[in-house]
């Protein structure tokens, strides 16, 4: 009888171990554009932790920001901010979502390097999405139609773009018919590479200096044009500049906190710095 209850004993003490081991592991699901930020932090992260397991996958905010919703992720990475809505349905399950502001971006607009054209307004860019603009001519470029890349409706950069840059004329305005909607950053800055006629809007951790033309974009036709550089992003000089967010479904405590606050850290914001995106302050 009493190696009965040492066995029930063992197994108790080996259910609470599993248990314990759970309590180190995070899941952060959401932002294409974070994704590589993301798994860097991790990578660093369980270095210095090594009992610890950072799950990390994309798919888009949306997806991110659904999966908090619904109570399958510790952290949803997302490019945009929350929207009434969501919060709303977040708050209607019992979800009080908190904002943490963990990156910053300059996001970047992208042409081939053998396009001519080097600058555009916001009101060209809209202009080019919205479908009004259809050749390069039209913009000193050569006689080429534009192929305008967006990503998909679940991409909180496409949000991010409509937002501020297509209805900055407009708010009702909407992508036009022949904007072609690409599945993740890395299938825009991949078509751009290869497609003279091409432009399109990634984070600043896709683009590659040697396949890409990064645009200079200005507010109007009378402000100064200006490239997502670090510096312009920090001072606000650079118009299409954003946060990118980790939000999680509570305070966060434990595993999510540790991982958060290292991100957030001298350390983590360096991991920024080396995927090409802009830290929360200078380090």
């Amino acid at each position: 009888m009493r190696r009965v209850f040492a066995i029930i004993a063992l197994l108790g003490v080996a259910a609470l171990l599993q248990g314990c081991g759970r309590q180190t592991g995070v899941e952060v699901k959401g932002s294409d554009t974070m994704v590589n930020l993301s798994q860097a932090w991790a990578e660093a992260y369980t270095k210095e932790h090594p009992g610890a397991n950072i799950g990390v996958t994309g798919g888009g905010s949306g997806v991110g920001i659904a999966a908090l919703i619904n109570g399958d992720t510790d952290i949803a990475a997302a490019s945009r901010e929350m929207s009434r809505e969501e919060l709303a349905q977040a708050r209607a399950k019992g979800i009080n979502p908190q904002e943490f502001t963990v990156a910053r971006d300059g996001l970047s607009v992208i042409v081939n390097r053998a396009n001519p054209v080097n600058r555009l307004t916001i009101a060209q860019l809209s202009d080019i999405f919205t479908g009004k603009i259809t050749n390069w001519k039209q913009l000193g470029g050569r006689g080429q139609k534009i192929v305008a890349l967006s990503r998909d409706r679940s991409s909180g950069t496409h949000v991010f773009f409509l937002e501020h840059v297509l209805r900055s004329k407009n708010k009702k305005a909407e992508y036009g018919n022949s904007v072609l909607m690409l599945p993740s950053s890395r299938a825009i800055a991949d078509e751009v590479a290869g497609n003279t006629a091409a432009i399109g809007y990634v984070g600043m951790g896709y683009v590659d200096e040697g396949k890409h033309k990064t645009i200079a974009v200005a507010k109007d036709a009378d402000s100064p044009y200006v490239e997502p550089a670090e510096q312009n992003v920090l001072n606000g000089a650079y118009p299409i500049a954003r946060p990118l967010y980790f939000y999680t479904p509570k305070e966060p405590h434990g595993a999510v906190e540790d991982f958060i606050n290292f991100a957030l850290s001298d350390e983590g914001q360096k991991i920024v710095v080396k995927q090409d995106f802009v830290p929360v302050r200078e380090i």
